[in-house]
C-alpha cells in the first residue's frame, strides 16, 4: 500500500514539475528560439534585424489565413506555420514596434469583407466557388498600407525578403528619390512626337521603362554634365552615358558612389535605340557605343566595348537580305535570356524572360577585392562579335562566322565592395566654368562596402525588344512580351531599399523533396523511355510487316489486295509477326512496371524505418535507461 502511495505522489510530483516547467518557459523563455532547420528557415537575417531595430513607430501586421485553404491544400499549411513564426519573430525583434494580427475569413463574414476591403486576393478551392485568403496587410500610424495579395508558394524562398520589404516601406513612407542620367530619349522625343501626332502614330513617346520606374520612385533628372549628384538621390541610374562626358561628371558619379550612394550603370557596345537616333546633321549615328572605362578600371570591372556578345539559345528570327534565299534568318546579337536568369536574386526570381540586343560582356578584374554576383548569363552557345560588324550588320554572314565556345558570359550583375576613388582629385575645370557652390570635398574611398549594379546592355529600356504599343481610343496602351521594364525596377527597388534588402536572398522551402527518390526517378525515366522507344519502333515495324502480309504485299503503294490468297508461308509469318506483337507489348509493360521497382522498394524502407524502426529505438532507449535505473536502486539498497 505504501508503495502504491509512493507511486501516486511521484505521478503528481511529475506533473507538477512538467506544469511547473511549461509556466516558466511561458513566462521567461517565451523569446527563446532554436532553429534546426538545415537552411536556416526561422532563422532572421542580419538585414531584417537592422530594419527592425531602427523603428520609429508601431506597425501592424495583419495576416488573412483561411483554414480550410491548409485543409485543402496542405503544402499551404506548411507554408502558413512558416509565415506565422516568421511574423512573430519580427515581433519579438522590433523591441514591441511591430504588433500580430491573425484572422481566419469564413465565408460571407466580416472579416472577409474586411480582406476584400484591403485589396487581397481571394482564390476559389473548390467548385462551388467558395475563395480562400493568405495574405498581408501592414499599416503605419499615419495609416500608409503595404499589401500582400496572396502569399505565392513559388516565392516561399523570398518569405523574408518581402516581409522585410514591406516592413521597411512602412517605417519609409516616402517614395525613394532616383536620379536619372542618360543620352538616351527615355522621357520622350518631343519633336518625334510632335511629327507622330500629324501622321497618327505613337512615335517619340516615354520609354514603357521610364514610365514604370515612375510608379514606385520619384524620378529627377541629372544633366550628364553635372558637377554634382543632389544628397537626396538614393539611386542613380546612368544609362548609356555619351561618349564624350566630362571627366567632372565621371567625377560626381565617382564621389556619389564613394558617398554612400547607389550606382546602376548601363553601357553598350553597340546601342540600337541610341543607333536610331540621327546626329545633328540628319545622318545616321556612327559610335552607338558607352562606357565608364576610368571608373570601371577603379573599381575592378572589364567591359570591352568593342566586343559584342551573340547567343544561339533565344535568338531573334530577323528578315533576310533582298538577295538572300532565305526570308529569315537567326540574329546571334538579339537574343532571350531564360535559363540565364539569376534565381537566387529576390529581384530577378520571378522573371521569365529578358531580350538583349548588341550587348557586351562583363567580369572581375584579376584581384579586385570585389563580390561580383551575375544576374543575367548568356548560354554556353554564344561567343563574342565585334562591335564594327554591327554597325551594318548582314544577319545571315554574322551567323555564318559565329562560332560559339561554350563560354557563358555575364551580360549583368550587381558588384558589393570597398571601393577606391578613381581620381585623386577634383578635376580641372575650363576657364568659363567653375563648381557649384555645394560642391562637396573629396573622398577617397568608401567608409563601408558600395552595392551596385552594373548592365551590359542599354537596349533592354527599349520598347522595341519588350512591349508592343498600341493605340487604344488615343491612348497609347503597352502590352509586354518580356520582363525588361520589370528588371530594371526591381533592381532600382532593391537599392533604394539599402543594404538591408540588398543582403536578403532566397532561403529554403519548408516542402523539402526527397532529393534521392527524385534523382532515381530521373535515372528510372531516362532509362524507360529510351527502351521504350526502342520497343515502340520495334512494335511499328512489325505492325506494319503485319499489315504488308494481310494485303498481299502491296500496302506501300496503296492498292491492298483484301482478297488475296494467304500462302501457308505468309500464315506463318503472318503468326510470326503476331507473336512477336504480342511479346512487344508485354515487354512494355514489364518495362513499365520496372519504371517505379526501386522508387517503390525505397519508400517502402522509408516507410518502415518511420514506422518500425524509430519506435524500435525508442523502445530499446527507454528499457536500456529503465535497467540502468534498476541497477542503480539496487545498487542503493546493497
Amino acid at each position: 500500500m505504501r508503495r502504491l502511495w509512493f507511486s501516486i505522489v511521484g505521478v503528481v510530483a511529475a506533473a507538477g514539475i512538467v506544469v511547473g516547467i511549461n509556466l516558466f518557459a511561458d513566462a521567461r523563455l517565451d523569446g527563446v528560439r532554436v532553429d534546426l532547420t538545415e537552411s536556416r528557415l526561422y532563422t532572421l537575417s542580419d538585414g531584417t534585424k537592422q530594419v527592425l531595430a531602427g523603428l520609429k513607430e508601431p506597425i501592424v501586421l495583419r495576416l488573412f489565413y483561411s483554414r480550410k485553404l491548409g485543409a485543402s491544400v496542405p503544402s499551404y499549411g506548411t507554408f502558413a506555420d512558416h509565415v506565422r513564426e516568421m511574423l512573430r519573430n519580427y515581433a519579438s525583434l522590433s523591441n514591441g514596434k511591430v504588433k500580430i494580427e491573425f484572422y481566419d475569413p469564413e465565408p460571407y463574414s466580416d472579416t472577409e469583407d474586411r480582406a476584400m476591403a484591403y485589396g487581397l486576393q481571394g482564390v476559389p478551392v473548390d467548385q462551388g466557388g467558395e475563395q480562400v485568403w493568405f495574405g498581408l496587410v501592414g499599416s503605419n500610424l499615419e495609416d500608409d498600407e503595404r499589401t500582400i495579395a496572396f502569399f505565392q508558394a513559388e516565392r516561399e524562398r523570398f518569405l523574408e525578403y518581402d516581409l522585410t520589404k514591406l516592413v521597411y516601406e512602412l517605417s519609409n513612407p516616402k517614395r525613394p528619390i532616383v536620379g536619372l542620367m542618360t543620352a538616351l530619349p527615355m522621357e520622350g522625343d518631343p519633336r518625334a512626337m510632335m511629327m507622330a501626332r500629324q501622321q497618327g502614330g505613337n512615335a517619340g513617346q516615354p520609354y514603357a521603362s521610364d514610365v514604370l520606374l515612375r510608379q514606385t520612385n520619384t524620378v529627377k533628372i541629372v544633366p550628364t554634365d553635372a558637377q554634382v549628384i543632389d544628397a537626396d538621390i538614393g539611386v542613380l541610374l546612368v544609362a548609356q552615358p555619351p561618349t564624350n562626358m566630362p571627366e567632372a561628371t565621371l567625377y560626381a558619379i565617382d564621389q556619389f558612389v564613394m558617398r554612400g550612394g547607389r550606382l546602376m550603370a548601363m553601357v553598350d557596345p553597340w546601342s540600337e535605340a541610341a543607333a536610331a537616333i540621327p546626329n545633328p546633321t540628319g545622318m545616321p549615328t556612327t559610335d552607338a557605343h558607352s562606357d565608364l572605362k576610368k571608373l570601371f578600371d577603379a573599381w575592378g570591372i572589364q567591359f570591352d566595348p568593342t566586343q559584342a556578345v551573340g547567343d544561339l539559345t533565344g535568338a531573334w528570327r530577323v528578315r533576310g537580305g533582298a538577295d538572300e534565299r532565305l526570308q529569315s534568318v537567326n540574329y546571334v546579337a538579339w537574343f532571350g535570356i531564360r535559363d540565364g536568369i539569376a534565381q537566387n536574386d529576390p529581384a530577378t526570381a520571378n522573371l521569365k524572360t529578358i531580350n538583349v540586343a548588341s550587348p557586351g560582356a562583363l567580369s572581375k578584374a584579376e584581384g579586385a577585392a570585389i563580390e561580383f554576383t551575375p544576374l543575367l548569363t548568356t548560354s554556353p552557345r554564344s561567343a563574342l562579335v565585334p562591335t564594327e560588324k554591327l554597325r551594318m550588320p548582314e544577319p545571315s554572314k554574322i551567323l555564318a562566322a559565329f562560332q560559339p565556345d561554350g563560354k557563358p558570359r555575364v551580360i549583368a550583375a550587381r558588384v558589393r565592395g570597398v571601393l577606391k576613388s578613381a581620381f585623386a582629385g577634383p578635376p580641372e575645370l575650363a576657364a568659363d566654368q567653375k563648381r557649384p557652390d555645394n560642391f562637396p570635398a573629396h573622398k577617397a574611398a568608401t567608409d563601408g562596402p558600395a552595392n551596385m549594379v552594373v548592365v551590359a546592355d542599354t537596349d533592354i529600356l527599349a520598347d522595341r525588344y519588350w512591349v508592343r504599343v498600341a493605340d487604344f481610343f488615343g491612348q497609347p496602351t503597352a502590352t509586354p512580351f518580356a520582363d525588361n521594364g520589370p528588371f530594371v525596377a526591381n533592381l532600382i527597388g532593391t537599392l533604394a531599399g539599402g543594404d538591408a534588402l540588398i543582403g536578403l536572398r532566397s532561403r529554403g522551402e519548408t516542402t523539402r523533396p526527397f532529393a534521392v527518390i527524385a534523382r532515381m526517378q530521373s535515372d528510372a525515366e531516362a532509362s524507360y523511355r529510351q527502351t521504350e522507344q526502342a520497343l515502340q519502333k520495334h512494335l511499328e515495324e512489325v505492325e506494319k510487316q503485319l499489315r504488308t502480309l494481310r494485303s498481299g504485299g502491296d500496302e506501300a503503294d496503296g492498292k491492298g489486295k483484301s482478297e488475296a490468297v494467304v500462302t501457308p508461308e505468309q500464315r506463318a509469318a503472318i503468326d510470326a509477326a503476331r507473336t512477336d506483337i504480342v511479346q512487344t507489348r508485354q515487354k512494355l509493360r514489364a518495362v513499365q512496371l520496372e519504371l517505379n521497382r526501386d522508387i517503390s522498394r525505397l519508400q517502402n524502407n522509408l516507410r518502415m524505418l518511420n514506422i518500425v524502426l524509430v519506435p524500435a529505438l525508442l523502445a530499446v532507449l527507454a528499457i536500456s535507461l529503465a535497467l540502468i535505473q534498476r541497477g542503480r536502486r539496487a545498487r542503493a539498497r546493497a
